[in-house]
């Protein structure tokens, strides 16, 4: 919820979907992740959203620098979509890249957002959600913000 909390300096009309306990991907080796999805509206450009979202990371403990890559993080914030824009820039492409390939992603995206289109491929984010197999997604409770 903290960092619901932080997040609602930087958006405005912030929901959040439901928590859910996930399995690792790719690094097995580790324990189970807890994900969600917020959304909300911001007038921040995206380069300036990404930066703002790194701080959130950072003021809730995240070191970057000292993880290794897709092991235990304290948080992880990603910039998944920005309204319908692609963007792809050193920095930031939005939609995530692999968005479209993670349950973890797609199960709380379409609690929030059911009809909503995959804007780089102009396919509804169910239909990848429905070819995907199955990827040890849980159901971890009702902890939904708004604000």
């Amino acid at each position: 919820m903290r960092a619901c909390e932080l997040l609602s300096r930087v958006l405005l009309e912030i929901r959040s979907a439901s928590l859910y306990e996930t399995s690792p991907q790719e690094v097995v080796d580790q324990p189970p992740f807890l994900n969600t999805v917020v959304t909300g509206r911001t007038a921040l450009a995206p380069l300036a959203l990404l930066d703002s979202l790194h701080a959130i990371e950072a003021a809730l403990g995240r070191d970057r620098a000292r993880e290794r890559p897709k092991g235990p993080r304290s948080i992880d914030v990603d910039l998944l979509l920005y309204g319908s824009q692609v963007i792809a820039e050193e920095r930031l492409v939005v939609p995530h890249p692999s968005m479209h390939l993670r349950k973890f992603v797609l199960v709380p995206l379409l609690e929030l957002a059911p009809e909503l289109l995959d804007p780089a491929q102009s396919v509804p984010f169910a239909d990848h959600l429905a070819e995907l197999p199955p990827q040890g997604i849980y159901y971890f409770g009702v902890t939904r913000y708004s604000h």
